[in-house]
């Protein structure tokens, strides 16, 4: 169906996607992740609007891939105290919702969650300068040592 030149593309733009989330700091990971789960809810409206259940399912499907194996299981439920218990809960909370949207063909569901993701993604990118002020200080040399 597609040319090889066509699929030579394809991989280069597999590789370059994930290069470059390779080479992102967690806090960008973490920001993709928001970001990837969230492009998933938008198809998957998308794809409830046209009726589409098999591609509805698919991106539904990876919007909660998205939230239980990349947001939850990034969480560090020891360091992490209160916060992220209250996000685990929530992400949990997300999941059963994403499922049920997905029963239920319910647009209102996946804006919910979508909604949520977004005020956590937007909290997320406004702690990106303090996150990045702190990574510095710490890979800085301490005040008066010696560098080469």
């Amino acid at each position: 169906m597609f040319s090889p030149a066509h699929s030579g593309a394809n991989a280069y733009s597999r590789v370059g996607v994930e290069t470059g989330v390779m080479g992102a700091s967690p806090h960008k990971q973490i920001t993709l992740l928001y970001q990837g789960a969230r492009q998933a809810i938008a198809l998957a409206r998308m794809h409830l609007q046209a009726g589409n259940v098999g591609p509805r399912c698919e991106a539904v499907a990876k919007a909660i891939r998205i939230v239980e194996s990349g947001l939850q299981l990034a969480l560090n439920l020891e360091a992490g105290g209160q916060i992220a218990q209250r996000l685990n809960a929530l992400y949990s909370y997300m999941t059963r919702r994403l499922l049920e949207a997905n029963i239920n063909q319910s647009e209102t569901m996946l804006i919910e969650v979508d909604g949520l993701l977004a005020t956590l993604e937007e909290a997320w990118v406004g702690i990106g300068p303090e996150v990045a002020r702190m990574g510095e200080q710490s890979s800085a040399p301490p005040p008066g040592s010696l560098t080469r």
